[in-house]
């Protein structure tokens, strides 16, 4: 029997990976995130699925990171009642990111509807803390070897670096099989191991949201300080949008390097994110998942305050002297880091460190072209603070980590599909797999079915 694989999410873009494999009499999604960016892609949404949820078998997630976790609470209200299988890691993580991306939803609705912020009456979530919870409750454990068989499906998660509990997921029927990369990490990262290579697979589908590019050899490190120091001398605060999951470990790890060498002023390390201090708690936990050893997971916990309270969060602001803040979220599409910038972003002694990619329609990537307003809470804030990027710290592999993961597969797949990247990093990644390596590969488009045979 062939296998059939559909894209309904990351193609042409980062976001909204969603990919539904038929093989073995099983119907399986692998992956199922909101679309982040362009209003355009974030409509998707709100539309119907493009699938039947209720004739799913069961979802295989190879991280907790939104893109690729958050529309989970979507399809239960869609009417989807199987499991959710991934790794033990990332059920813990997932459930952290779900609960707090509902709470943001409803908050903004409440918001919106009660400044008058809205084009529908009333305002209403995407989904609630309620449907959250529904997709919590399916979240299943694989074990310890990844290996799970449905059906006459086998399925073979491997680690990929990236963040804690991220995986690369194989799927096939004992004749042939497809892999897919999930996100992969670095091999030089701070703080995740490599990811895995060497799974052999008829056909791979590979990420690409480095797939243009190269990591700078500065040193994100250094560059982090540089930063820090000339903000601190002008008297000013440091606002660092960041994931919770990943980027923030790998910034306080960062921040605790620098103070430990006096490289910067003891100035106070704040982690104003509730996700973010549950996230970094889980980090010193499975602390077999990445490179830090126990006493830098103390000393970094000993550097930071940590602030959960919507008051202490509000006192913040009202603060003058140097400090570091670090908050969600990543690419500055919500959460308490829009109160920062929307406080501290109006005065030239201040910095807004962006420190990863910035997807295309997202207000981080309106801060990188040096938009010099922002749209905040329904309203234009002038932004007067110095912006800074550090793409050093990016949790992706670049273009030749990608080549080189898929030369350690061990054979030539048939085919590869190039997903999860704008469209110029996609078709360029595209371009070098088949001139370096000799494979075919081609980037599929929305909804695009292929029968694997």
């Amino acid at each position: 029997m062939p296998i059939d694989v559909t894209f309904y999410g990351a193609t042409g873009t980062v976001t909204g990976s969603r990919s539904l494999v038929e093989v073995g009499g099983q119907r399986l999604l692998v992956d199922c995130g909101l679309f982040q960016g362009y209003k355009t892609l974030r409509e998707r949404n709100w539309a119907e699925l493009p699938f039947d949820a209720r004739g799913l078998d069961a979802v295989l997630l190879t991280h907790a990171h939104i893109d690729h976790s958050g529309a989970l609470p979507l399809l239960m209200k869609a009417g989807f009642k199987g499991r959710i299988w991934t790794t033990a890691a990332t059920a813990e993580l997932a459930e952290i990111l779900l609960l707090d991306t509902a709470h943001l939803q409803e908050e903004e609705a409440r918001y919106r509807n009660r400044h008058g912020k809205t084009k529908h009456q009333p305002a209403e979530p995407l989904y609630t803390l309620d449907d959250a919870h529904k997709a919590i409750e399916h979240l299943h454990r694989v074990g310890a070897d990844g290996r799970l068989n449905l059906g006459d499906a086998q399925v073979q998660f491997t680690p990929a670096g990236h963040i804690l509990g991220a995986s690369s997921i194989r799927v096939g029927d004992g004749e042939r099989s497809v892999l897919f990369s999930g996100d992969l990490g670095r091999d030089d990262d701070l703080v995740m191991l490599p990811p895995q290579t060497g799974q052999r697979a008829d056909w791979v589908v590979v990420e690409s949201t480095y797939g243009d590019r190269l990591h700078m050899e500065l040193d994100p490190i250094e560059q982090l300080g540089d930063i820090v120091r000339r903000t601190a001398a002008r008297g000013g605060v440091v606002i660092v949008p960041a994931f919770a999951v990943g980027r923030t470990q790998g910034l306080l790890y960062s921040l605790y390097r620098l103070k430990q060498a006096g490289a910067i002023p003891n100035l106070p390390v704040v982690l104003d994110s509730p996700m973010g201090i549950k996230a970094t708690g889980l980090y010193e936990r499975h602390n077999h998942l990445h490179r830090l050893s126990d006493e830098e997971c103390a000393g970094i916990r000993h550097m930071t305050r940590f602030v959960s309270s919507v008051e202490e969060s509000k006192a913040l602001m009202r603060q003058h002297y140097p400090m570091v803040v670090i908050a969600g979220s990543g690419m500055v599409t919500g959460g308490r880091v829009l109160h920062h910038i929307a406080n501290f972003g109006t005065h030239p002694r201040n910095t807004i460190v962006l420190s990863g990619f910035q997807a295309g329609g997202t207000r981080g990537a309106d801060l990188v072209a040096g938009s010099k307003s922002i749209k905040l809470f329904g309203e234009y804030v002038s932004i007067r603070a110095e912006v800074a990027q550090i793409e050093g710290l990016s949790a992706h592999a670049d273009q030749s980590g990608l080549l080189g993961w898929l030369r350690g597969l061990g054979q030539a797949p048939r085919q590869v599909f190039v997903t999860h990247g704008e469209p110029r990093a996609a078709d360029t990644l595209r371009l070098r797999i088949q001139e370096q390596l000799g494979w075919q590969a081609r980037v599929p488009d929305y909804r695009e079915t292929f029968r694997l045979a």
